[in-house]
């Protein structure tokens, strides 16, 4: 499925496969997660995508050798910048990311730079690992930033916090969810996954946060959020793209509490999410779409309808 212009759908198309070069490896796609991230790119919130692009970016698929891998957003560093050479390649100047500058997973095969795949877990289908690949690295690595708060909020419920809840979960933590206003289906499901309390984004949690996580593109949901947590305490931005973020008072942000933002991810993030599950168990809610679909798989999302995840399969 290729996207030849931003803000256009995307085409069926047939395309050469070419071999892959020293280094890279090809992989029969079994099954590719939709990200917001895709929206992004789709609708052109992210600029100068490479074009015609090949969208999807939490792809898994079998290489020739037989592995079953996962190929994630960060598709390849340079490894000699400045951020690469301090152990900082999600910030690397040069990096190239998959569905993006670099072609995805809406396709029968892709082509992928062997160091930045990663083998999936023995127990996990291919359609249960996909979310894992964006949805569970960058909330993972949002997840560590918001450092041992044990009352963690979560400012959209949907790929990347149904993952998350669980982790926080079985960490000990509470977990209260913020949806839509009168999104009650979206409440419902992060009841089910573990949140201690479900509201609108606009309600006031039963007790203050010691961190938020937002995972929703909405940049008013920051002076929100720093509202309902503690002095000292974290608010993490999560989202590769989010809407202008309104002035607020400095009060909101005195007494030491932290705003930051999540930038890509490092392959350290997946090693460890990697070694985590291979001792807890992460159940996703999807909805499959065949490859074809993808276009309704992206309006699902965009429209706020969907919950879980979509699966191109």
């Amino acid at each position: 499925m290729l996207l030849r212009k931003a803000g256009q759908p995307l085409e069926m198309a047939e395309i050469p496969l070419r071999d892959p070069k020293v280094g890279e490896v090809r992989l029969k796609v079994e099954c590719c997660a939709v990200c917001r991230t895709d929206l992004h790119v789709v609708d052109g919130e992210l600029p100068d995508p490479k074009l015609p692009l090949i969208p999807g970016h939490q792809l898994v698929g079998t290489d020739d050798r037989g592995r079953r891998l996962g190929v994630p957003w960060l598709g390849w560093t340079c490894g000699e910048c400045v951020d690469c050479r301090r152990g900082r390649e999600n910030l690397c100047e040069n990096a190239r990311f998959t569905g993006y500058t670099i072609d995805g997973g809406y396709a029968e095969y892709a082509i992928a730079d062997e160091r930045f795949c990663f083998e999936i877990p023995g127990g996990y289908s291919p359609e249960e690992a996909a979310p894992l690949l964006c949805a569970g690295l960058i909330g993972y690595r949002a997840y560590r930033m918001a450092g041992d708060a044990r009352r963690i909020g979560f400012y959209g419920f949907g790929s990347s916090a149904q993952i998350l809840a669980q982790i926080a979960h079985s960490d000990g933590r509470e977990v209260f969810a913020f949806t839509r206003d009168g999104d009650l289906e979206a409440q419902a499901f992060a009841r089910r996954k573990g949140a201690v309390w479900a509201g609108d984004s606009n309600d006031a949690p039963p007790e203050m946060l010691d961190a938020a996580i937002i995972f929703a593109a909405a940049g008013e949901l920051v002076p929100i959020a720093l509202q309902r947590v503690v002095r000292g305490g974290v608010v993490v931005c999560a989202g590769i793209h989010m809407s202008d973020i309104p002035s607020f008072p400095y009060s909101l942000l005195w007494g030491e509490r932290v705003l930051r933002s999540v930038a890509n991810l490092t392959r350290e993030d997946g090693a460890a999410l990697f070694e985590r599950l291979k001792t807890l168990r992460i159940e996703t809610e999807r909805a499959r779409f065949p490859l074809e679909r993808a276009n309704e798989a992206l309006a699902a999302l965009r429209s706020g309808e969907l919950t879980g995840t979509a699966v191109l399969a």
